[in-house]
């Protein structure tokens, strides 16, 4: 048993704490549901009348909306709603003290909280101050406080004056059993005597059931069936379980029950063996810089796993260090009870100190030091950026230099100081040009990098206009300022500057210039005189014109004064007009003096040409097809385009000539709108056949202008649809009967010589499937013995039947050989086997069958070649009397001519000149 413990527990229940005053209690904890006391004794006097109330228990419900329902364990006693502890009935002549337990429930609440109410008798002498008890003694005086014998209850009957039933009385009320959690031992430690009133008449044995004896956790607690001696049988821990519920028996030898059971409490009591834990290990907190004193800047949060009812569960919390001690070492408190880390003292600066690094201690046993456990943590407080540093100007002036005419240029770079964190809002600078560029040529953009300004020209300035900005530019940063922090003197600079001249390009005035001409002029006509400035007038120079762009090489301009003349005809119906408008671009070059190179210019010119009327109109269509007999449906309707504009196009005069008399005679034509007439037949029969019509078409210009056009008639016959038939078709196309007839029995004879190729082609077709599937016996080669010259073998081999080695001429001789006697080379002369055959149009499934089949026939199939069979040779010998070919000698004696080999071509010279040199070798 830790004797420590025992002695902080027993001086926390006898310590009287009534002289804390209001002023110095900690600030309140967060609120955790339970009772104010896990044990309350009260002294009563002997006589208890019934209703009478005894005590008050203190419940914090924590959630005033749900009412609290109580509980006791002693049938003689019970807890109103309020808590109030009265006596059921009159309980006379209470001569022992009486303990027992009050419950608290919340509605549907599983949880159940519990206290121990000891009723002790009054005029008992008082307890013992602690400090004259021992460590021992104080031990012994808890155990002794459980009663060491627990008999079953008794039930007396008293008459009663009503029916004359008898009331049951109960002589004991069984306290609850309180066991040291982390005892040493030994074990089993005897807890309680379980007897019973009849031990001494008969023999008794004894039972405990429940969790923590005959149920998980099994066997933590046994008695002694005979004696009643209950043990515990190892060390508790009220962390995994702080109560036991357990009912003893008691039965006679033969099984029977002699005594009602009776409930058995035991509580494990909470021994300080737990340190607090902190739920992290670094805690990361963050507080503006500048705070007020009391700011909250962060919590931190420990668990005890003891009983928090008890100071050994109640943690406390304080400050072990801080670094750095900047600008002085106790810069934060932290609240005891809750864990809330406040700053304390002004001057927190991030410019400074960006990060404090905290040691927070938690300690048990409400923060005894002596007697508590404690744990540690970090707590990391980082100080975060307000805008309390304006920006300032690293210099009250700054200067460029820009050249004329130049855009996207930086000219100045304005650098700036802030102290504030980089990269933020409370950093980041933005520039504002407060005077000196009313016609803002110039913008000062922030350089992310490094928070400078850049003065850009964003519109081009003149070195004749002004030849110097003197600017007055502010600085501020994109958030505003802090409370009570105002702008420095140095967020403001003055900013010069210099404009530089340059050689500028001569400027066309009006650009582009448009003027208005009638088309057709000659060429050689001046149009205008297109003539640029020099914006240079401090410098004197020289400007030649020359021409860029004239796409249709209709303008010439003079080199010296600009002026434009034409070269060809102007026509506005050119490729090259759009929209009646024709552009030209010309250049205006400075001749580049004073070290400057030549700058030069482009101007465009924009021609308007006014139509007039040189275009005739053009007929539509210029082939057309009639009937040839009058009808509504042997009519044409033509029309005329006109390139020319309005009012010099429609409406259109069609007419028909005069010359030749047939055209009027034949035809006629008759306006319809402004822009189209019809052309018919006049008379009503026309041969079939092609006409050229001739049609004088009209413009409506002044004066106006004609067009003599022809248009290709094809008259021809028609069905009664109106249509031109096939045959009326070509007769009007020129041919005659006889072309007509040839054309005829030319496709005839082509449709039967498809018709022969394509009956020829499916025979042959049908002659290949119906075609054996291996070729005819005398045509195969495949392993036969072919006939060849014999040279001869050895003299020991010259009575050897070379006939056997020779393909017999005739069969005669094999179709009377006796039956199983047949010649190896030679094939059987029975029945062929009969092969399946290849539908001619077979289905693509059956293929695989189809070759199978025919495997399987070839197989079984005797008289197939090759006959496979061995073939057997005869041995030549091992001896020759001819001896070696090698012992030959080649003649020399010159009695054989080889004059022949000359004969034989280039192949055979080298071999000629070898043998057919004769003396020459």
């Amino acid at each position: 048993m830790n004797l420590g413990s025992v002695l902080i527990l027993t001086c926390t229940l006898l310590v009287d704490t009534s002289w804390v005053t209001k002023a110095d209690q900690p600030p309140k904890p967060p609120c955790r549901p339970g009772f104010s006391e896990s044990f309350y004794t009260v002294f009563v006097s002997r006589d208890l009348l019934r209703g009478q109330s005894i005590l008050k228990v203190k419940f914090d419900n924590c959630q005033h909306s749900k009412a609290v329902d109580f509980e006791s364990s002693d049938p003689n006693f019970s807890v109103r709603p309020d808590g109030s502890v009265y006596a059921e009935q009159e309980v006379a002549n209470l001569s022992e003290p009486v303990q027992f337990m009050v419950t608290a429930r919340r509605g549907h609440d599983p949880h159940i909280w519990e206290t121990t109410v000891k009723l002790a008798l009054a005029g008992h002498p008082p307890s013992v101050p602690v400090s004259q008890i021992g460590v021992e003694d104080m031990i012994a005086r808890a155990w002794d406080s459980n009663p060491r014998v627990i008999k079953f209850p008794r039930k007396h009957q008293r008459s009663s004056s009503a029916n004359g039933l008898r009331r049951q009385k109960r002589d004991w009320v069984i306290p609850p059993i309180n066991v040291p959690e982390n005892s040493r031992g030994p074990f089993p430690q005897m807890l309680v005597r379980i007897r019973s009133d009849q031990d001494l008449e008969k023999g008794i044995r004894y039972s405990i059931t429940g969790a923590g004896a005959d149920q998980p956790p099994i066997d933590v607690y046994n008695i002694d069936p005979v004696h009643g001696k209950m043990f515990v049988t190892r060390p508790l821990d009220r962390e995994e379980r702080a109560s036991y519920h357990l009912r003893a028996h008691a039965v006679d030898m033969n099984g029977n029950k002699v005594e009602s059971p009776i409930d058995l409490y035991i509580y494990v009591i909470d021994m300080n063996d737990n340190r607090p834990e902190f739920q992290n290990q670094v805690y990361n907190g963050s507080v503006a810089e500048g705070s007020k004193p009391g700011t909250l800047v962060m919590q931190v949060t420990a668990n005890d796993s003891d009983d928090d009812t008890t100071a050994n569960g109640m943690v406390r919390y304080r400050i072990l260090s801080q670094t750095p001690h900047m600008p002085i070492p106790n810069m934060f408190t932290i609240n005891s009870e809750t864990g809330d880390i406040f700053t304390v003292a002004a001057g927190l600066d991030r410019e400074k100190v960006s990060q404090y690094t905290i040691i927070v201690q938690a300690t048990d046993m409400e923060g005894n030091l002596n007697f508590g456990l404690s744990n540690t943590a970090t707590a990391l407080i980082s100080v975060t950026d307000i805008n309390d540093n304006p920006p300032e100007l690293t210099a009250r002036t700054f200067s460029g230099e820009v050249p004329e005419n130049r855009v996207n240029v930086v000219v100045a770079n304005l650098t700036v100081i802030d102290r504030d964190q980089p990269h933020s809002p409370n950093w980041a600078a933005q520039y504002r040009i407060a005077s000196g560029d009313p016609q803002g040529h110039f913008l000062i953009r922030t350089n992310p990098v490094n928070n400078d300004g850049m003065v850009t020209v964003v519109k081009p300035v003149d070195y004749e206009q002004n030849r110097a900005f003197m600017l007055t530019v502010i600085v501020s940063n994109k958030a505003p300022l802090a409370s009570g922090i105002q702008s420095s003197l140095q967020s403001s600079a003055g900013v010069t500057i210099s404009v530089q001249d340059v050689n500028e390009p001569p400027v066309f005035p009006s650009n582009p210039k448009s003027i208005r001409f009638e088309e057709g002029v000659p060429a050689g006509t001046t149009l205008t005189v297109f003539a640029a400035q020099d914006p240079d007038l401090f410098i004197h120079q020289t400007v030649r014109y020359s021409k860029l762009s004239d796409p249709a090489s209709w303008l010439r301009i003079n080199r010296t004064n600009g002026q434009i003349t034409t070269m060809a005809v102007l026509d506005r119906e050119s490729m090259y007009v759009r929209n009646n408008i024709y552009e030209a671009t010309f250049l205006a070059a400075d001749n580049g003096k004073s070290g400057s190179p030549p700058a030069s210019g482009t101007g465009t010119l924009q021609i308007h040409l006014i139509d007039v009327n040189d275009n005739a109109p053009v007929l539509f269509p210029k082939e057309a097809q009639v009937c040839e007999r009058a009808s509504p449906r042997s009519r044409v309707n033509i029309t005329a385009s006109d390139a020319d504009a309005d009012p010099h196009v429609g409406p259109f005069v069609f007419e028909l000539p005069s010359y030749p008399p047939s055209v009027r005679r034949n035809w006629t034509a008759s306006r319809i709108s402004g822009d189209y007439a019809q052309l018919r037949l006049r008379i009503p029969y026309l041969d079939a056949g092609v006409y050229d019509v001739p049609i004088i078409v009209s413009d409506s210009g002044n004066p106006p202008l004609s067009n003599r056009s022809m248009i290709k008639v094809k008259v021809c016959p028609c069905d009664d649809n109106g249509d031109c038939t096939t045959t009326g078709a070509v007769a009007a196309a020129g041919l005659g009967t006889g072309a007509i007839i040839a054309i005829l029995i030319c496709i005839i004879i082509l449709l039967t010589m498809v018709l022969v190729f394509v009956m020829w082609m499916k025979r042959r077709e049908k002659e290949r499937q119906a075609k054996p599937l291996l070729i005819d016996p005398e045509d195969d080669v495949r392993d036969n013995i072919l006939k060849y010259d014999e040279e001869g073998g050895g003299e020991e081999d010259q009575d050897y039947d070379l006939s056997q080695l020779q393909q017999p001429e005739a069969l005669d001789h094999i179709i009377c050989k006796p039956t199983g006697v047949r010649r190896v080379d030679e094939r059987p002369v029975i029945a062929e086997s009969q092969y399946p055959v290849r539908p001619s149009l077979p289905h693509p499934g059956d293929i695989g069958d189809f070759i199978n089949d025919g495997l399987r026939a070839a197989d079984n199939d005797p008289t197939a070649p090759p006959y496979d069979s061995l073939l057997v040779f005869d041995y030549e010998g091992s001896g020759s009397t001819a001896g070696s070919v090698s012992s030959l000698n080649s003649s020399s004696s010159g009695d054989q001519d080889y004059d022949y080999l000359n004969d034989w071509g280039p192949r055979f010279k080298k071999l000629a000149d070898l043998y057919g040199g004769g003396d020459d070798d």
